[in-house]
């Protein structure tokens, strides 16, 4: 796919690292904005490794079982989700190298508590790119087009949790130390990637490129 093509992509909770090294190849992003949410997606969840298994972390939301559009999708507050986010990451990562280094950054994001899960999503993603050095352009749709322009990439959904990961379209695994376990798990949220590898991660990211 061309670089100077511009990718239209959903917008996703802490996304995986497959998501990034789809952003890294294009110069311009645009991010859907119109869409109607999408239940068991990465729009708000994400994976990372526990001591004893892949973690899932779902940001509850309200009215998911209705058409609402992702912009206007509120994060539901009636249990204190953010907390037991925020404690399952300290436990995966704690140990690792460079968790001192970027914790901060992400909790500080957890305590803002956006009310809507669009603002959430783009302040992580904002942050990520920032770690990693990616300096895409990114614009916002301003209408829902089913089939976007032919100079459009349309990458809606191609990026779900239930891919398998030899279904990845934009992601060759290159492994890495993780925290724990002996195999290695690709593919997980990019956090894992950060606070395992710090300053190397970006290069990681370049390598995966598939």
């Amino acid at each position: 796919m061309p670089d100077n093509k511009t990718a239209l992509i959903d917008l996703h909770y802490l996304p995986c690292i497959e998501y990034f090294t789809c952003l890294k190849k294009f110069d311009t992003i645009l991010i859907e904005k119109e869409e109607y949410y999408v239940k068991q997606t990465y729009r708000n969840r994400c994976h990372v490794l526990s001591a004893n298994k892949v973690e899932r972390l779902s940001v509850p939301v309200e009215g998911g079982n209705k058409k609402i559009k992702i912009k206007d999708i509120r994060i539901s507050y009636k249990e204190k989700w953010y907390n037991d986010h925020w404690r399952t990451i300290m436990s995966a990562y704690g140990r690792a190298p460079f968790y001192e280094f970027f914790s901060d950054y992400f909790e500080a994001e957890f305590q803002k508590r956006e009310k809507f899960l669009f603002d959430l999503n783009l302040n992580l993603l904002t942050l990520c790119l920032k770690l990693l050095q990616i300096k895409p352009v990114i614009n916002f749709t301003d209408k829902f087009e089913k089939k976007p322009e032919s100079d459009i990439i349309d990458l809606r959904s191609v990026i779900h949790p239930k891919q398998g990961y030899g279904q990845n379209t934009f992601y060759h695994p290159q492994p890495y130390q993780q925290v724990f376990g002996n195999t290695f798990v690709a593919n997980l949220s990019i956090i894992d990637l950060l606070f395992c590898e710090g300053p190397n991660a970006a290069a990681t990211v370049t390598n995966s490129m598939a």
